[in-house]
């Protein structure tokens, strides 16, 4: 008989630590910079990524000291993954938490991480760092709607 994967068998709460890290599928959308319009409440995304990302690895480059670096970084829980709606629709931790499976180019189903890259899912290679940019704020006129929709994030 054939073991169902842990994604299919527990819910988020029961994963252990490294279930949980292995859902990120390395797609980097989540180290946009994103702003919040004051008016409609809408969310802004940039193909500005915070000063941590590497574009070419399409990964955070200190991880695990990230909050000490980038206070503002949100750290997923299954506590708040409910409430983060930026999150794209294409997120496993999203996609689990909505009850979806998760998509074959993920690199758990596919067996490949560079799977989330080829699917045309990631933001590799197509994001300046926030780091050179002259003043934070400048980073609304690197605004990607279309970045973003096409990966089903809005």
């Amino acid at each position: 008989m054939t073991r169902k994967p842990f994604w299919q068998t527990k819910t988020l709460e029961q994963m252990t630590a490294a279930e949980w890290e292995s859902l990120c599928d390395g797609c980097g959308l989540c180290c946009l910079i994103r702003f919040e319009d004051e008016d409609t409440g809408e969310i802004i995304p940039t193909r500005v990524a915070c000063k941590l990302f590497d574009d070419k690895l399409c990964r955070c480059v200190d991880y695990e000291n990230r909050k000490a670096q980038v206070p503002d970084c949100i750290k997923l829980t299954p506590g708040n993954i409910e409430d983060l709606l930026w999150m794209p629709k294409s997120c496993a931790y999203r996609r689990l938490h909505e009850g979806r499976g998760l998509a074959s180019w993920h690199p758990l189903v596919s067996g490949d991480a560079e799977s989330v890259h080829r699917a045309g899912v990631s933001i590799r290679g197509q994001t300046i760092s926030e780091a050179s940019l002259d003043e934070p704020e400048d980073a609304v006129d690197y605004e990607a709607p279309d970045l973003l929709a096409e990966r089903g994030v809005r």
